[in-house]
């Protein structure tokens, strides 16, 4: 039986958002400010489920600190614009809380908030003050981790109040394109073909272009894409000298394959020009479980090319 005042209760009556509960117990156990084990206050707890009432009553009755930070750096306010709850984003910029603040591995609540399909959360932050070009660790600004997701509107919002957002780079080399290829947003390329200026095959560090992570990834409609509106190469190398047809036979992707080389021309046999390997070779090479039935798809295709 969990007894009155212990932390577990105090966090299930958050949750369920049993305020006069709550306060019955605040009142008789005066444990406003226990932590849990992750070191998140009652206002982490309440900012991530959304009950802004509790909320408000920790944060005004009780007296706790909105920029409490739990082992991860997280606010409540990471913790409300994480989960989209506007309300309680709202509540915490109007009592002062930092908007820009960090969390571990260097992540604002608006780049937190981009990772949910909630434009109205992501308007709230801008509106106070939110610096959409900030970047984390990884060298991720805003509208990069909004390009993963793949929300047209939010990606057209942060070029309205933020034009150069997309004049971004990963730490090793990926642009916004490169990743909502890679995840197969269609409607996000969309946007950064129509509204971005990208180089075409434009490349990260190892090489890779947009159309190659497209491929490799299996996205043939977002390969038509770029081949269409963004004059994209087929034939274009990594730093290793593969093309996109390894790159698709790697990955086991055979409907890939099939669209370079049947519908494209592409030469099955051609060779990397640093290994002089084909993509036979490639999709022969050891991979781990389940990518192995894939590659043997792609093998028995190529075979059945030869």
């Amino acid at each position: 039986m969990v007894a009155p005042g212990d932390p577990r209760r105090l966090c299930r009556l958050v949750q369920e958002g049993q305020l006069c509960a709550l306060q019955e117990e605040l009142q008789g156990a005066g444990r406003a400010g226990c932590r849990g084990p992750a070191g998140d206050t009652l206002l982490h707890c309440a900012a991530r489920h959304g009950r802004r009432d509790v909320l408000a009553y920790l944060a005004e009755a009780c007296d706790m600190d909105i920029e409490a930070a739990n082992r991860d750096y997280k606010r409540p306010l990471h913790e409300a614009a994480s989960m989209g709850h506007r309300d309680c984003v709202v509540y915490l910029l109007g009592r002062g809380a930092a908007v820009d603040c960090l969390k571990k591995a260097d992540w604002t609540p608006l780049m937190m908030a981009c990772t949910r399909k909630n434009l109205e959360v992501i308007q709230v932050l801008v509106e106070h003050g939110a610096n959409p070009l900030l970047k984390n660790k990884d060298g991720w600004n805003s509208f990069h981790i909004a390009s993963r997701e793949g929300d047209p509107s939010i990606l057209q919002y942060l070029l309205t109040v933020c034009p150069a957002a997309w004049k971004t780079e990963s730490k090793i080399g990926r642009t916004p394109l490169h990743t909502a290829a890679m995840h197969g947003c269609l409607d996000a390329v969309k946007v950064l073909l129509q509204r971005c200026q990208y180089e075409p095959d434009c490349r990260d560090k190892c090489g890779l272009t947009p159309f190659m992570d497209a491929i490799q990834c299996g996205h043939i409609n977002i390969a038509r894409l770029l081949l269409e509106k963004h004059k994209a190469c087929v034939s274009a190398e990594d730093s290793l000298g593969a093309q996109a047809v390894h790159k698709a036979a790697v990955t086991g992707q055979t409907e890939a394959v099939r669209f370079l080389v049947s519908e494209l021309g592409v030469d099955v046999d051609v060779r990397t020009t640093s290994t002089h390997l084909t993509a036979l070779h490639y999709a022969a090479k050891p991979c781990i479980w389940p990518a192995r039935v894939s590659t043997w798809r792609v093998s028995s295709f190529f075979c059945g090319l030869g």
